[in-house]
């Protein structure tokens, strides 16, 4: 398959067709506005919707009505519009029906500035609205790898009928990478006539297919949460992904971090090497859930010393990295989260320093 040079805002809207989705509401907010550009001319050509709601909040309960209806759906935003969509968020959670989110994230907190942050991890891992729920989170560090998870999330969503979140940040969101988009990814809509609202399900039926996150019955609330945390344990055993850079060596220093910061870390890893200084990195891939025993066995190999989180964030993956090392060794931290990505110079400095 050829390859095609693309912006990863771009690229993120084209997946979302080649996966299959046909329905897509957003509102625009930098640095991912161009997703909605690009698909406000890309949908009609495949007989898809695109439709601007009047605010993040009206976004966010068009997804659970098409969520709802059975349909393929995403939308994409940028911090404080998944702020503004937390609400919805934790209704289509507990009404158990699947979406696709997209966040390119910004600096924070408040308005903050465009540049690219990591900011969010808290937002997107621990819920970000109210009640027991977790999204399904994928952490792409380029565009190719964006392209990969964004069509992956619709299977994913329908798998455990639920919301999946992509986390990108400003710099994959306008940055050009060569891509391309594996058939093989692209997947048909599970059965949806269990579950999704259509009415009765016959003519003179009086059975219907309800969608709904309200449960009055304390019982019934408490087996919908029970259903819920049996999804997130299967995610737990079937979903973890990662990637181990330099963990084939005798490595002193573990870095682990994810999205663009660790594609820093990488080049700093390759100058240290030729400095003889090794060092490995451990990359989630999916932020929940979190590859807590991956982190675990690679901070506690013989030869490492130290465990660093690296991110674009004042200290918010280092909790998860804290708690998958069990205090088996010392974690520290270093972030940056203005909107300038610290240097690989800057990485070896505070790896040096660490030594």
């Amino acid at each position: 398959m050829a390859k095609v040079l693309m912006k990863g805002n771009e690229a993120i809207g084209e997946a979302a067709i080649r996966a299959g989705c046909k329905n897509y509401f957003a509102y625009p907010i930098t640095p991912q506005s161009e997703v909605a550009e690009y698909l406000a001319k890309r949908l009609p050509e495949v007989g898809g919707v695109f439709l601007q709601g009047e605010s993040e909040v009206a976004v966010g309960y068009m997804i659970f009505g098409a969520a709802g209806a059975g349909e393929r759906v995403m939308t994409t935003s940028s911090s404080p519009g998944i702020s503004l969509m937390s609400e919805a968020i934790s209704y289509i959670a507990g009404a158990q029906v699947p979406a696709v989110f997209v966040n390119i994230m910004r600096g924070g907190p408040g308005l903050g500035g465009i540049l690219p942050s990591q900011g969010d991890y808290f937002q997107a891992t621990k819920g970000g609205g109210h009640g027991d729920y977790h999204l399904l989170v994928l952490a792409p560090d380029g565009v190719q790898e964006a392209v990969e998870m964004t069509m992956n999330a619709f299977t994913l969503a329908e798998k455990y009928r639920g919301p999946v979140m992509i986390m990108g940040d400003g710099l994959i969101g306008q940055m050009m990478e060569p891509v391309e988009f594996p058939d093989t990814l692209k997947t048909e809509p599970s059965n949806k006539d269990d579950w999704a609202t259509s009415g009765m399900d016959h003519r003179k039926s009086d059975k219907r297919n309800l969608v709904k996150s309200l449960f009055l019955d304390p019982t019934e609330l408490n087996n919908n949460n029970l259903a819920l945390k049996a999804k997130y344990d299967q995610m737990k055993r079937e979903e973890v992904l990662y990637e181990g850079y330099n963990t084939d060596t005798d490595y002193t220093v573990l870095i682990v971090s994810y999205g663009t910061m660790s594609r820093v870390c990488k080049t700093a890893i390759d100058m240290m090497k030729e400095q003889g200084i090794e060092v490995g990195l451990l990359r989630p891939k999916t932020l929940f859930p979190f590859p807590e025993k991956p982190v675990f066995d690679a901070a506690t190999k013989e030869s490492c010393k130290h465990v660093i989180s690296i991110e674009m964030s004042m200290g918010q993956m280092v909790e998860d990295v804290e708690r998958s090392v069990k205090g088996r060794r010392e974690v520290d931290f270093y972030g940056e989260c203005g909107g300038d990505i610290p240097t690989p110079e800057k990485i070896i400095q505070v790896i040096k320093a660490l030594l």
